[in-house]
């Protein structure tokens, strides 16, 4: 049982057939897919998943807070809720998204909300680039 499936089911959702497929399609993906890009590899696996269902699905399990969702490049994308906030750099290159964690950023985000007058409660920060050819290559999902 995966993770997602776990959370699932700690939250009382009850879990069908095509809900565990869907959940262990999100769960092995090493990438940030689309709904569209979920449902193409869900119905490889069961080919009565319809794409309203994956709709449906994402839809729930972001709802409880199972999956987190990014606009890259103007699509919905989907990764499971991180145990520990990270951020994303999107090379527009290939269209990669790269997770990293900064503490020295974290920090900053907090002085400058302060600064402001506020008490930071959450952040969501996208960079947006392009490779350098002399840059060493980053851990990509």
């Amino acid at each position: 049982m995966n993770e997602i499936e776990k959370a699932c089911i700690e939250k009382g959702l009850r879990m069908t057939g095509q809900r565990r497929t869907i959940a262990r399609v999100i769960a092995e993906a090493a990438d940030h897919p689309d709904v569209e890009e979920l449902h193409r590899r869900a119905a490889s696996r069961d080919s009565r998943i319809s794409l309203a269902t994956v709709y449906r699905t994402v839809r729930v399990f972001k709802d409880m807070g199972i999956l987190e969702s990014h606009a890259f490049s103007g699509r919905a994308r989907y990764e499971m809720a991180p145990a520990q906030h990270h951020d994303h750099l999107i090379d527009l290159a290939s269209g990669k998204v790269i997770e990293f964690r900064n503490e020295e950023i974290e920090k900053l985000q907090e002085v400058v909300a302060q600064q402001l007058g506020y008490r930071l409660v959450g952040h969501r920060l996208e960079l947006y680039g392009r490779p350098l050819a002399s840059a060493p290559r980053a851990r990509r999902r």
